[in-house]
């Protein structure tokens, strides 16, 4: 029954947010992905930790796919976002624990950047949306 709740709530806040929004919300599951794989890694749950650098990976890819090529910070979000998978794939398969907290340094480092830049066109918290 809470598991639906919970369901029901992030399929709603979802389709009622702004594309910022949603984009702070990838980066944000996408630090949770990354701390989790390497919980697991710690504990030798090989299994969890494969899973959730996968799931890391997958939203760096969405992210990724949204980019506008005609920007320049879109080309050189591209690149971060090519090392960051790179580093994120090492991460899975050689079990590095420093490429994983790199990742978790520079998407935590890019969601506060968003999150402030979200803030600044919105003083009172709320993103327009178009």
């Amino acid at each position: 029954m809470m598991q639906q709740a919970q369901s029901n709530y992030l399929h709603t806040k979802i389709q009622t947010s702004s594309p910022g929004q949603l984009t702070l919300m990838l980066y944000s599951g996408c630090i949770k992905f990354m701390k989790l794989a390497v919980m697991c890694l710690e504990k030798r749950d090989y299994a969890g930790k494969h899973t959730n650098f996968v799931k890391a990976q997958n939203i760096i890819d969405e992210l990724q796919s949204t980019l506008n090529m005609e920007y320049e910070l879109s080309l050189q979000l591209n690149s971060l976002y090519i090392y960051i998978n790179e580093r994120l794939f090492e991460a899975n398969a050689k079990q590095d624990l420093e490429a994983a907290e790199e990742c978790i340094r520079l998407v935590t480092e890019l969601r506060d950047t968003w999150a402030d830049a979200l803030k600044e066109l919105a003083p009172n918290g709320q993103v327009a949306t178009t």
